[in-house]
């Protein structure tokens, strides 16, 4: 199932200021991962519906995934 283009941008902006908030993060590095993780492929796609999933639900998988680079990268 595909989502509303114009739904699907306001869904980013309120999970990228949540994973801001939850990771310590200043809005333009929170911004600026979100657009270079694997979550954000797979809500453009429309894979599994994930854009049904709460905007809390996303932005703590979105920090998971950081976390991860973050040990990844040193």
């Amino acid at each position: 199932m595909r989502a509303n283009p114009i739904l699907l941008q306001r869904k980013y902006a309120r999970v990228i200021a949540l994973f801001a908030q939850k990771s310590g993060l200043s809005l333009d590095a929170a911004l600026d991962f979100f657009y270079r993780s694997k979550e954000y492929e797979l809500l453009r796609e429309g894979v599994a519906d994930l854009h049904c999933m709460s905007d809390d639900y996303l932005a703590e998988d979105l920090k998971e995934e950081y976390d991860g680079a973050r040990l990844r990268n040193g």
